[in-house]
């Protein structure tokens, strides 16, 4: 891979800022729509742009092929499931503490990696990264200001949302010989397959009167969260490689936290700040390993 230019910097943050708008937007919405709806409009709406670009480059997608189970369950695992939990979640959440916990998915991925595959095992740099950075996951968890007995359980199911997220990766590790636009493309389909009949059944969304900005932001995250941002990852992907793009965990937090205060004027403690600082160095540590490793073959 090339060494990165400016305009890719500029294209990270730009992804970074996208992902981590996903959260307040995600609180806004469930002010109409339940956890359900959030979920199945985001799945529905980002399939969209995805699958036209397949169709455009005449990418064939395989969602019915003989892999269909596979599509099916990191649909289910990656997309179904997270969805729901971090809409779940927020409800009862601060959106800047959700892009905290959300932050913790590379830490998680790192303990599973260790046992589920046979090239990411723990060494010493990672345990430190782990350690530095679930210290601060624990820590906002201790913030009684912001977490406390009434939404202990909802910020639970965030972080049960982002080992989710973990596990889908790792099952995609059973696909990984396929291109990036068709598995996203096919995973989306299957997603949203899955979902439907349950929306439809649950929350027959078609009998609510939404708020104007909850509707705006549905449509939003649909489009521009899961749509567009993971074109722009593809597009970073393939010009900078999996090491430079996974640098967007460093700045997701980051702008989750200040987007919230914006637009929500949520609250930010002390301890929030240090387990910001902590979850980032935590992922610091981790990726160093990653790239030490990479060098050394």
């Amino acid at each position: 891979m090339r060494n990165p230019k400016s305009t890719d910097y500029l294209l990270l943050s730009i992804l970074s800022l996208i992902w981590a708008s996903a959260f307040f937007n995600i609180k806004i919405a469930t002010y109409s729509y339940s956890p359900i709806t959030i979920a199945f409009f985001r799945i529905l709406l980002g399939a969209i742009p995805v699958v036209f670009l397949c169709l455009y480059n005449k990418i064939k997608i395989e969602a019915f092929s003989k892999d269909w189970f596979w599509f099916a369950s990191i649909g289910t695992i990656n997309l179904v499931i997270p969805f729901f939990l971090i809409a779940y979640g927020v409800q009862k959440v601060q959106s800047n503490l959700a892009a905290i916990l959300m932050a913790s998915t590379p830490l998680s991925a790192t303990i599973l990696a260790h046992f589920f595959t046979k090239k990411e095992k723990i060494n010493y740099t990672k345990t430190i990264g782990v350690l530095v950075g679930f210290f601060g996951i624990i820590l906002l968890f201790s913030d009684n200001i912001l977490i406390d007995n009434d939404n202990f359980f909802y910020a639970l199911m965030i972080l049960c949302g982002s080992t989710f997220y973990v596990v889908g990766g790792l099952l995609t590790l059973k696909i990984s010989k396929k291109k990036n636009e068709n598995v996203t493309a096919s995973i989306l389909i299957w997603g949203a397959i899955i979902i439907f009949p349950i929306t439809m059944l649950i929350d027959q969304p078609w009998n609510l009167s939404p708020r104007l900005d909850s509707t705006i932001s549905l449509i939003y995250l649909g489009i521009f969260p899961t749509g567009v941002a993971w074109l722009l990852r593809f597009h970073i992907l393939k010009k900078n490689g999996l090491v430079f793009q996974a640098q967007v965990a460093y700045l997701i937090p980051i702008f989750g936290v200040i987007l919230g205060y914006i637009f929500l004027k949520e609250i930010i403690t002390i301890k929030v700040l240090i387990a910001l600082i902590a979850v980032i160095i935590g992922f610091y540590f981790v990726r160093r390993s990653i790239k030490q490793n990479l060098t050394s073959v």
